[in-house]
């Protein structure tokens, strides 16, 4: 099958098709995770976007329903360089082909991906557009002009939960390949912007119960259940797109923070956290996305799986302590707000796929739930 690929500086490529048939536009970036494509392409932190992998072979564990980070896959396309068909897993139950098929999305391969991430870092992230359809290359470039720049689409109406649900999972345990069940003696509201299960399962396993929320809940309902002791604080999920363009959102988090309410940001939260103290979020050149970033915090350093477009400024420090720096380029990774028990990373602590250093910020948070609560 197929595949014509026009990128937003002019470039025209060809390569083959493995996954759904059809035409997306979305934003290009690179992940350079060795490993957990599966977890990677059901992010949906990724959604309306295509995702350049940096390892040479993907596919080569098949897809299985345990390694699912969301209910499905909101990205608009997987790029690779070499696709394996026939996977060898004891725990897969597919193929990675038939996941993208059942969930529309392009699989593009046979292409030079070393050469895509490089361009990728020296010009930049940008729009493009693929089809399995359409090989003429002014077509496609009509197409991508029409089409709405990933900024102005506001993704979480699209992965946001419908409705409120309990989640009753914890921890995966690698000794029974299985995951633990729940153990919470407190309960957290997750306004979900796009979250991802094992945020969730961590969350359960410091003994945090999640009542989790759509992003469009208004702040009044969450803040009436910390009134009435219901719940002990509120988390703010990871999630797509430009955090600028979620002005309603901005407003609950105002609210939440007039109400003093305990607040944890990830990723997305932790950008619209700094948005809602006055402090706007910029965009990265081509974003950090991978499992392998070094972060410093109180003299250490972590190696971190981030996901993310946006960075919180410099002027953040006016009301916040810095508390996490990234040694790839020296953006702020964390904040604890002061006088405010409020605080946030950018990056994931809950990997997933990536290094498992950063967990320990889960227990932070119930520690710190437990401080004001004492209080």
């Amino acid at each position: 099958m197929k595949v014509s690929i026009l990128l937003e500086n002019g470039l025209f490529l060809t390569a083959k098709g493995f996954g759904a048939e059809g035409t997306a536009v979305g934003e290009i970036v690179f992940n350079t995770s060795m490993t957990g494509y599966q977890e990677i392409i059901t992010d949906p932190s990724y959604a309306g976007q295509f995702v350049v992998f940096t390892a040479s072979e993907i596919g080569n564990v098949g897809v299985n329903q345990d390694d699912m980070e969301s209910r499905g896959a909101f990205l608009k396309g997987v790029i690779v360089r070499s696709y394996n068909e026939n996977y060898s897993n004891f725990r897969a139950e597919k193929s990675l082909s038939i996941f993208l098929k059942e969930h529309n999305i392009l699989g593009i391969s046979e292409i030079d991906t070393r050469f895509l991430t490089k361009l990728i870092r020296n010009e930049g992230s940008q729009m493009m557009i693929a089809s399995t359809e359409i090989h003429n290359r002014e077509e496609l470039q009509k197409l991508l002009a029409e089409a709405p720049h990933i900024s102005e689409i506001n993704y979480i109406d699209e992965v946001t939960t419908k409705r409120p649900y309990i989640h009753q999972q914890g921890a995966w345990d690698d000794i029974t390949l299985s995951y633990k069940d729940a153990n919470c003696s407190k309960k957290i509201a997750v306004y979900d912007f796009g979250v991802k299960r094992n945020i969730l399962n961590e969350l359960t396993e410091v003994g945090l119960e999640c009542e989790v929320y759509p992003a469009s809940t208004p702040a009044d309902e969450l803040i009436k259940r910390y009134n009435n002791g219901e719940i002990v604080g509120v988390f703010l999920s990871n999630g797509p797109g430009d955090p600028l363009v979620l002005n309603e959102v901005k407003e609950n988090i105002q609210k939440l923070m007039k109400a003093k309410i305990p607040m944890f940001g990830i990723c997305l939260g932790h950008q619209l956290l700094s948005i809602a103290h006055g402090y706007d979020t910029f965009k990265l050149k081509f974003g950090h996305h991978g499992g392998n970033h070094p972060v410093v915090q109180k003299g250490s350093v972590e190696i971190t799986a981030q996901n993310h477009n946006y960075n919180v400024p410099e002027e953040i420090k006016e009301v916040a302590e810095v508390t996490h720096i990234n040694l790839f380029d020296n953006t702020i990774e964390g904040v604890k707000y002061k006088d405010e028990p409020i605080f946030s990373v950018q990056h994931h602590p809950e990997a997933s796929p990536g290094p498992r250093e950063s967990k320990y910020i889960f227990k932070e948070f119930a520690s710190m739930l437990e401080r004001v609560k004492g209080d």
